[in-house]
């Protein structure tokens, strides 16, 4: 079946807008990279964007001619798998064996448990309507996952947590797909980017009513993938261990002046021991001298 050059082109630029977004936590991985720690920050969004992509191609794949859903979801797979990977290499212990179950439950099992079910349970044209309803609920409470922030910018009335470029891109990512959806007539495309739509206009909305007011205060969130939240983490990270250094260094000279008081004090011992021996030996020396006095005037009588 041929598709309208609408298709095409709105394909396209969604694309384009998509892999731009799938770019924004660079600057994230290259700070783990030259740190080696991540500092903090968290594998969820990773994991569930490498599953959503791999629903999405799963998707394309049973439809059939939606070559453009699968090129940017393929790499998305690799680019988020390349995120997953630095983030197992640097991360503590505790946390890497969370993503490694986090990944095998949800990229591995949940995902064959999908495949299996959609062959199972649906045939033929009704497969990848199935496949399609939990793509559209998957996809929707990722785009409803800004929610948290948007409480915060209102609370706060503050943009510090809303970074306008990232924003921006995910708004017009959206507006693209929402479209090739439209011209496609393909309503699983669509709905998911009808609420991401909603979301990137709020977000639009309330930079446009708070960019310039002062914030109520200063609140810090848990990571997201923009990187001026990061960028805050970071410095949140690094005042930490300025402080535990100061703290470290109070304790250090508070144990030096400790050994200090107590060498002092040895010292003056040893010098009163000092003191006490070189009188004895005096007292002695003086009494051997009256001694051979005595002695001497004996023998003189």
């Amino acid at each position: 079946m041929a598709h309208s050059p609408l298709v095409f082109i709105f394909g396209i630029l969604g694309n384009i807008a998509s892999f731009v977004c799938f770019l924004a936590p660079l600057p994230t991985f290259y700070r783990v990279c030259k740190k080696k720690s991540t500092e903090g920050f968290q594998s969820i969004p990773y994991v569930a964007a490498l599953f959503s992509a791999m629903l999405w191609i799963f998707y394309a794949y049973v439809k059939t001619g939606e070559t453009l859903l699968i090129t940017i979801n393929a790499f998305g797979c690799v680019i988020e798998t390349i995120y997953l990977a630095i983030f197992i290499t640097y991360c503590p212990k505790k946390v890497r064996m969370s993503t490694l179950r986090m990944i095998l439950l949800l990229n591995f099992g949940g995902f064959c448990t999908i495949v299996l079910l959609t062959h199972i349970l649906a045939k033929g044209a009704n497969r990848p309507k199935l496949l399609g309803w939990i793509c559209v609920v998957f996809a929707t409470s990722v785009f409803a996952a800004p929610l948290s922030i948007i409480r915060t910018v209102i609370r706060t009335k503050s943009v510090e947590f809303l970074p306008f470029p990232l924003s921006l891109l995910l708004f017009i990512s959206a507006i693209m797909w929402l479209l090739y959806g439209i011209f496609l007539k393909d309503i699983y495309v669509t709905l998911p980017n009808v609420v991401g739509l909603t979301f990137g206009t709020v977000q639009m909305v309330l930079y446009a009513m708070y960019r310039n007011k002062k914030p109520v205060q200063d609140e810090k969130l848990p990571e997201h993938k923009a990187a001026d939240i990061e960028n805050n983490i970071e410095q949140s990270v690094e005042d930490e261990k300025k402080k535990q250094k100061e703290e470290e260094k109070r304790d250090t000279e508070k144990v030096e002046v400790v050994v200090k008081n107590i060498e002092m004090k040895e010292t003056k011992e040893e010098k009163e021991k000092e003191k006490n021996e070189d009188s004895s030996s005096q007292e002695e020396n003086n009494q051997t001298e009256v001694k051979d006095k005595n002695d001497n005037n004996n023998n003189k009588s």
